[in-house]
């Protein structure tokens, strides 16, 4: 592909053993990582493409329609492909899964308690894939809906994705986009365990409630396009009005 807008070719699908419409998926995604384009920004046309990688127009259709899929990027009928991007209220609702019941989603809101660089611990360690040696931006905040607190949250962010972000003097509430267009980690999927639990002393002066009260404890994992685990989050949410809502795509 010499004289092409970029320089990024196709591995041999006899060493690969891999189909070619993965090949292009896989070289498209690299070079949104490498932001060759940036999130929101419009990817060349199927045409363009095709011509680039030396492959069918058929072949990039089913490409993009797979990184669609994997929400890397978001087709528009009629206008064309764009880099997939956590604006402040995609971030918000889709990644904030706490309802308050009987009631329609509202807007709810972060109150950032405390950030420090420190050690991490076991439990960050093992979630994130870290050396002991490695150190973390610890984050806590308290979410409220309705006025009324709703949930409190831990944060462990891996100090070499993250680097002085325990210096900033405003960090938003919405973090996925923050993170994707202060420091080019784009959020692409969570995994959340949930279980019950009772809340300490420490949660019940956190969120207003007594001690002994049930909460839902969600410890989540995020991780990047590029496959990298880059935040670990421990959140404790009242369960007396309020309830952990899902959907599956």
């Amino acid at each position: 592909m010499s004289n092409s807008m970029f320089d990024h070719k196709l591995s041999s699908p006899s060493l690969d053993f891999q189909p070619l419409y993965l090949q292009v998926a896989n070289s498209i995604k690299q070079l949104i990582v490498k932001r060759h384009w940036l999130p929101g920004e419009a990817l060349p046309s199927e045409f363009r493409l095709a011509e680039e990688f030396n492959v069918s127009q058929g072949t990039v259709r089913k490409a993009l329609n797979l990184l669609t899929d994997n929400k890397i990027v978001t087709r528009r009928q009629g206008v064309g492909t764009f880099v997939s991007e956590h604006t402040s209220q995609d971030a918000l609702f889709r990644f904030f899964p706490l309802q308050a019941d009987g009631k329609s989603d509202n807007s709810p809101k972060a109150e950032l308690l405390s950030v420090e660089l420190c050690s991490a611990p076991a439990e960050a360690i093992k979630a994130l894939q870290l050396n002991k040696k490695d150190k973390v931006t610890k984050l806590v905040r308290r979410r409220s809906l309705n006025n009324k607190f709703c949930m409190s949250e831990t944060i462990y962010l891996p100090q070499s994705y993250f680097p002085d972000i325990h210096k900033s003097s405003d960090i938003p509430h919405t973090l996925y986009h923050y993170y994707q267009s202060e420091f080019n980690q784009t959020v692409h999927k969570t995994q959340d365990s949930i279980k019950a639990v009772l809340a300490t002393i420490d949660d019940a002066k956190m969120l207003a409630i007594k001690a002994g009260d049930p909460l839902l404890l969600v410890s989540r994992i995020t991780e990047s396009i590029e496959g990298k685990r880059i935040e670990y989050r421990l959140s404790k949410c009242r369960s007396d009005h309020y309830h952990y809502k899902i959907e599956l795509d």
